[in-house]
């Protein structure tokens, strides 16, 4: 069947946008595929089309309960695709009796559920009981920017499509710069994947950065701005404390406000989620725990009142406003101090005795553990051994196949310290994000330039569309010089960082990733006078 004819068949649609066709079509041939694509491109129909011409099941990997409802949701109103079933904590028993004789009966269906949801050992093995046709993995950059300690059964999820008979997979995401991208593939173990990317520029978004004195101030100024701003909005807080707090000041103002955050009981975020979907409420004051699925064309501003930690997951956020393509709004409050509450929350240091508890129980098995069996006789939470099991497997001390464990030969104390080091480097990967949000929160120049720059994406001239160009205080940039030595993109070693990703290149200036030290800003003139770098391989 022709690609566009399953998606007028499937959704409805008259046409498809740029990118759809060429990930469908990869998708219905088997390959794997990884599209990153803007809020609103249409991202969920790269693999509701296939789906419905591939039948079987289809698993989908969705981060949040309240996500997972609105995707539900949203596919129960077209007769033209499987059947969407939610396999989360909120499912009743009767419910999920009636999918799972559904699946085995044969019925096709979607299963949208919660990487931890696929670390539970009877979820899994049911599931490979099935015929799974296509493996979607949604919010793919979780991969990256939770897996490492938030979310870290999102680092698993490469063993459970091994376990569910490796069925072709579809990573999708908004935001992912070119080293979040290798990340997604590896973690994933994607196979020679279909690399679909449609650029980061959201020219209609209006970028603002104000500075401010005291918490006081910023306090003040921060209502001030989100009552002047008017239409729907978010507007993201630093503490679950404050949530409440904000709220309250803008229903004040005369403001319909809701407050949101991870603490509230289910029905309370379930309410404040679909009280913005609906349009009762012009201003959810939240977390970040927010945001992902918002079905909402017209948000007008996303306000953030304190810094987040990476431009990663300040570009996500501010993503959410104007889909519609219409003119919409992005500032950012900052004080210099609050980029060390970033430093201080990110000190998280490896737990050593449970390490060696989790490479020592896993080596008295010759051929191995299941990752289940292992959570069970260690008697620790299962994220905390997750954790664990994550840090030694990157460590090169344990090996993970399809769901089983198995030790390297190394002593115990190697093991650890090994792991000890993969986690001080990703910890100071971390801070060089934080630093990298300081480079956006305090430059002179262009801001959309700088984002797009980190990103991986050139923007040759000043936007005029951020408060740096307004101010004039924005100048184009000097090109890279003709013949460049380290093009954007191309593999670098560094004598002391060692192996790293040239993200953007000035006339004066280089930006860098180092895989084991985080981002750079390296002088031109000192890597070429001192030779600091030297190019690896084409990327």
């Amino acid at each position: 069947m022709d690609v566009r004819e399953a998606a007028r068949a499937a959704l409805g649609f008259s046409s498809l946008r740029p990118g759809q066709e060429e990930a469908m079509s990869a998708a219905l041939e088997g390959r794997d595929v990884l599209a990153v694509m803007p809020t609103g491109h249409g991202k969920s129909a790269l693999y509701q089309v296939p789906a419905a011409v591939l039948g079987g099941v289809t698993v989908v990997v969705s981060p949040l309960i309240a996500l997972q409802r609105d995707q539900v949701r949203a596919l129960a109103s077209h007769p033209g695709v499987p059947r969407p079933w939610a396999l989360n904590s909120t499912s009743s028993a009767r419910r999920l009796e009636r999918m799972w004789s559904s699946l085995e009966a044969g019925d096709p269906g979607f299963v949208f559920l919660a990487p931890e949801q696929l670390a539970r050992e009877d979820v899994l093995a049911r599931l490979a009981t099935l015929a799974v046709r296509l493996f979607v993995v949604d919010e793919a950059h979780c991969i990256s920017a939770w897996g490492h300690d938030f979310r870290p059964d999102y680092l698993r999820l490469g063993s459970a499509v091994e376990r569910l008979g490796r069925p072709r997979v579809v990573a999708l995401t908004a935001t992912a710069s070119a080293p979040v991208r290798e990340e997604i593939v590896e973690r994933l173990g994607l196979r020679e994947p279909v690399v679909v990317v449609r650029g980061f520029n959201r020219p209609n978004i209006h970028l603002d950065v104000r500075r401010e004195v005291t918490d006081g101030d910023k306090r003040r100024d921060v209502v001030e701005c989100v009552a002047a701003l008017g239409g729907r909005g978010l507007l993201y807080v630093g503490t679950r404390k404050v949530t409440t707090t904000y709220a309250h000041a803008l229903r004040e103002r005369g403001l319909r406000a809701a407050a949101y955050h991870g603490g509230l009981k289910a029905d309370e975020r379930r309410a404040a989620h679909e009280q913005f979907t609906t349009g009762s409420v012009d201003v959810v004051v939240a977390t970040s725990a927010f945001g992902m699925g918002i079905d909402r064309a017209d948000v007008r501003f996303v306000v953030h009142e304190s810094v987040p930690a990476s431009p990663d997951s300040y570009y996500q956020e501010i993503g959410r406003a104007g889909r519609d393509g219409e003119p919409s709004s992005a500032v950012l409050f900052y004080r210099p101090e609050d980029f060390g509450v970033h430093r201080f929350h990110g000190a998280a240091t490896p737990d050593v005795d449970v390490l060696r508890r989790v490479f020592a129980e896993v080596s008295k098995d010759d051929p191995g553990v299941r990752l289940a069996e292992l959570r069970g006789r260690l008697d620790l939470p299962a994220r905390r051994v997750t954790r664990a099991v994550n840090l030694l497997e990157q460590a090169g001390a344990l090996r993970v196949a399809r769901s089983r464990v198995s030790a390297v030969a190394m002593t115990h104390q190697e093991a650890v310290d090994a792991a000890v080091e993969v986690s001080e480097s990703a910890e100071r990967v971390e801070r060089s994000r934080t630093e990298m949000m300081r480079g956006y929160a305090e430059t002179t120049g262009c801001r959309r330039r700088f984002l797009l720059g980190y990103l991986g994406e050139t923007l040759d001239d000043p936007c005029g569309h951020c408060d740096t160009c307004e101010a004039g205080l924005s100048e184009a940039p000097a090109p890279a010089p003709e013949g460049e030595s380290f093009p954007v993109d191309s593999r670098v070693s560094h004598r002391q960082w060692g192996d790293g990703i040239v993200l953007s290149t000035e006339s004066d200036r280089l930006t860098v990733l180092f895989e084991r030290e985080g981002y750079r800003v390296l002088s031109r003139e000192a890597v070429e006078s001192e030779q600091l770098l030297t190019l690896a391989r084409p990327a």
